[in-house]
């Protein structure tokens, strides 16, 4: 895990000073992702590299990069892993003299040897820009679910790149203002869907694409598509094969993310995603496996007796880490300063993130992805719900607004308004239901927050129309398979795994993500419904390892306790929300009274302005002003 930084297309040489100057400055602001090397390729071609190094495979110098092939010359800069890299070695090592026991050594030996078709035979997460001397090429590529980012501009210095927008924006080359169309996507989500960022002229590589620069073209493909690929597998398969094929997938993604030269561990909570990995672990080892449990100290609410039982049972190395509730009120501005791009949720990763690294680990494994591949959220069971209620879309359309109003009034809270939006819409389809779903301002805020914004289309629904439109590749897909492609392709990919990534790299932390592996997650969106979820959510994971999972970790009750962001909002963190507010209402196209407003109704304690709703606000006016964007 590290990060990675670069120029193409550099305009002369009279600019070659200056280009490497902003190459230095971009890659010392990622230093935090990658501390145990750093390095820059400033050769006289028109390609500068930049790497920063966390040592994860073969921790040697010689693996350190910019990874220049000597006798081609060809060189590249790496962040991830590419799991199955002891495979294609023994593939590649009749044609290919390897130096190093590397996978980065494996990776550019590959690309030589196969070009682009090499990234369909990776396993990994990752994000590389490969430099090829003899076609004066540079590729950029990321892996195919997004667990690795890599952002870009284009600049009068030429196109530069870097694993984190804030290096980006070290190099001094980019005009600092915010997108309008993305602000208003942030409005809606939370976060900024790829290709977008929310500074103007950022752009993130979107998932399981690559971008090839050669002279003065620049291509961009798609090289890998989730609902293609599912829907070339059998769908028609009993139960019993089903659950062989899953359980194989989750054997073979753990065992090949648990390939390390330093020490590794898991994320144990107690629950069904963390419970299974760490059984999965044992069951690859006869080294003991190191734990970790972050609890708070919340009486009722604590879980580390889930926690403790799954680590008896595996006979785990157990770290319980207590926390009480001021202990993550304190590092809440590092939180704020580490977060790359502004997002509405992370605080909790990073305080998770610098508790297991100071246990010692440097890469820890996560159950983070199960409830996608496997129907684990509400938002399935409500998604279902609402398609066998599409009959309502037959009363007449006054009625149905009369109803959600009616609601609103004996509720006044998020939920029902967006019942109520459901309600008063014209279609009960899952294109129209689930960005509503997900959204954190509805329409009718974002009309009086932000009016230019507002005129802005929904990307959500524009991402979910061409994924499972009649002529689209994911049309075919089961219904809850559609309900787990929303989730992975829109808050999975943009605000989970960017917080995972942002947050457990501001400590150095590689984190993994086995659910994610492609040939799993592909097993799960080709089960049909009645396969999936016969009684119970998530039971096509349970089902596949019975032998695993105590009964009580299954049906162990839900955990109700949430932090005391309300009470912190109004006093303790008073001062930093105001502070992000003032500096948001500032900003062009936002609307301070409203702004205003918003703020006094939460200290009112009005229910329709939840703290999640408000943090959102502080945390954009907060990263823009840190950030210095306009």
């Amino acid at each position: 895990m590290c990060g990675i930084t670069g120029i193409y297309g550099i305009p002369e040489k009279a600019a070659r000073e200056s280009s490497a100057e902003g190459l230095a400055r971009m890659t010392a602001h990622i230093a935090h992702r990658g501390p145990d090397a750093s390095g820059l390729w400033t050769s006289d071609s028109e390609v500068m590299l930049g790497h920063r190094r966390l040592s994860i495979i073969d921790t040697h110098s010689h693996s350190d990069q910019p990874f220049i092939h000597r006798p081609t010359g060809d060189v590249i800069v790496f962040n991830g892993e590419v799991y199955n890299y002891r495979e294609l070695r023994e593939e590649l090592k009749s044609n290919f003299s390897f130096q190093t026991e590397s996978d980065t050594e494996v990776v550019i030996a590959a690309l030589q040897a196969w070009g682009t078709a090499a990234l369909d035979r990776f396993n990994g997460m990752f994000a590389f820009a490969f430099w090829s001397n003899e076609k004066r090429e540079l590729l950029l590529a990321r892996d195919r679910m997004g667990i690795k980012p890599l952002y870009f501009a284009e600049t009068n210095k030429g196109l530069i790149f870097s694993s984190e927008v804030r290096s980006i924006l070290a190099s001094g080359w980019v005009d600092k203002r915010h997108d309008p169309i993305a602000l208003a996507d942030y409005f809606r989500y939370q976060t900024v869907h790829a290709p977008r960022t929310i500074v103007q002229g950022v752009s993130m590589l979107q998932a399981g694409h690559w971008m090839r620069l050669q002279g003065e073209e620049t291509e961009i493909s798609a090289w890998w598509d989730i609902a293609a690929e599912a829907s070339k597998i059998d769908r028609e398969l009993p139960r019993t094969d089903r659950l062989k094929h899953i359980r194989s997938a989750m054997e073979n993604a753990v065992d090949l993310r648990m390939r390390s030269d330093v020490p590794l561990g898991a994320f144990l909570s107690g629950g069904i995603d963390s419970s299974a990995i760490v059984g999965l672990m044992k069951a690859a080892t006869e080294e003991q496996i190191s734990t970790f449990s972050v609890t708070f100290d919340e009486g009722e609410f604590d879980e580390s007796a889930w926690s403790r039982m799954v680590a008896k049972r595996f006979d785990t190395d157990h770290h319980e880490i207590r926390l009480k509730s001021e202990d993550f009120l304190h590092q809440v501005p590092d939180a704020l300063a580490a977060m790359d791009h502004p997002s509405g949720d992370g605080p909790n990763t990073y305080v998770v993130s610098a508790a297991a690294k100071k246990e010692g680990i440097t890469v820890a494994l996560s159950g983070l992805g199960g409830d996608e591949a496997f129907a684990g959220y509400p938002v399935f069971k409500r998604s279902q719900q609402l398609l066998e209620k599409r009959w309502l879309a037959s009363w007449p359309k006054g009625l149905r607004k009369a109803l959600g109003a009616a609601y609103v009034s004996a509720k006044n809270d998020a939920t029902s308004r967006k019942m109520a939006a459901v309600l008063g819409g014209d279609y009960f389809d899952l294109e129209h239901t689930y960005p509503l779903s997900r959204q954190i301002f509805l329409e009718s805020d974002l009309r009086k927050l932000a009016p230019e914004a507002s005129q802005q289309p929904n990307r959500v629904y524009q991402w979910l129309s061409e994924k499972i439109a009649p002529d689209s590749t994911g049309f075919s897909l089961p219904f809850l398979s559609k309900v787990s492609l929303a989730e992975m392709g829109t808050y999975m990919s943009h605000t989970l795994l960017r917080d995972t990534d942002q947050m457990s790299m501001a400590h150095a932390l590689e984190v993994r993500v086995p659910f994610l592996d492609h040939h799993l997650v592909l097993q799960a969106l080709a089960t049909p419904d009645d396969q999936k979820w016969p009684n119970t959510p998530k039971q096509l994971l349970t089902d596949a390892i019975p032998d695993l999972l105590p009964h009580e970790v299954i049906h162990r009750p839900k955990m109700g306790f949430v932090l005391p962001w309300e009470q912190w909002m109004k006093g303790d963190l008073k001062a930093t929300c105001e502070g992000g507010l003032l500096y948001l209402a500032g900003i062009d196209g936002i609307s301070k009274r409203e702004i205003d407003r918003i703020w006094s109704a939460f200290l009112a304690g009005d229910k329709r302005w939840t703290f999640s709703r408000l943090w959102t606000l502080v945390v954009l006016g907060h990263w823009m002003e840190k950030n210095a964007i306009q």
